[in-house]
Parts: structure tokens; C-alpha cells; sequence
């Protein structure tokens, strides 16, 4: 399985930036799959993730609110959009994907996600 990020960039306080990611490979249809960030000197963080079994949706507390994930299943591909941004958002996003289907949130837990696409930066100026 193969996870290919894409959207990041710069944009000022208030602004929004789009991120996908697309999955290939040999995918379960019952998978979970989510975005990650990481800021610097900080540890990686859960922002947001869907299941494929309900289309059920997970947010953490700095992404209510602003940040809306969706995916699109024929295309194995998930989004986020993210609205008026803060210049805290900023981190590398990673997008990850895991077969291991427990529920919400835990299958989002970022130690049960099986596989990690490369990040994508995104900057948040003040």
C-alpha cells in the first residue's frame, strides 16, 4: 500500500488549505484512514480520520470546527479541508491508512495506523 500527499503550502492566518492523499495498492475496502501532523520538536498528532465501514468521522478538538475530512472510495482517496487556519496548524501532514477496524477513534490512534504516506508541509503565517 502506497499513500501519495498532496496541498500543502504557505498561507496567512485565516486562510485554507486543501490536502489530499490518495492510497494504492492492494487495499481492504474496510479501512480507516486519516491525517496526521507533526510541528517541530513536538510529537505526531492525530487531526483527523473516516472509516470506510460508516463514513464516520473523528475529529480532535483543534480541528473541530475548521477542518473537515472526506474521502472519495471508488478513487481510495481522502481530503481535508482546512479552514480558517492558525498559524499553531503549522506541521508537517502526513496521511496514513489502517486495515484494523475498531471503532471510532480508536482505530485512529496513530500507533494502530499500519501504513504512512510521506508528509506534506503546510505554513501557517501569523
Amino acid at each position: 500500500v502506497q499513500l501519495q500527499a498532496s496541498g500543502g503550502g504557505l498561507v496567512q492566518a485565516g486562510g485554507s488549505l486543501r490536502l489530499s492523499c490518495k492510497a494504492s495498492g492492494s487495499i481492504s475496502s474496510s479501512n480507516v484512514m486519516g491525517w496526521y501532523r507533526q510541528a517541530p520538536g513536538k510529537e505526531r498528532e492525530g487531526v483527523a480520520c473516516i472509516s470506510t465501514t460508516d463514513d464516520r468521522s473523528y475529529y480532535a478538538d483543534s480541528a473541530k470546527g475548521r477542518f473537515t475530512i472526506s474521502r472519495d472510495s471508488a478513487k481510495n482517496t481522502v481530503h481535508l479541508q482546512m479552514d480558517r487556519l492558525k498559524p499553531e496548524d503549522t506541521g508537517v501532514y502526513y496521511c496514513a491508512l489502517t486495515e484494523r477496524v475498531l471503532g471510532l477513534p480508536i482505530s485512529c490512534l496513530t500507533y494502530n495506523m499500519d501504513y504512512w504516506g510521506k508528509g506534506t508541509q503546510v505554513t501557517v503565517s501569523s
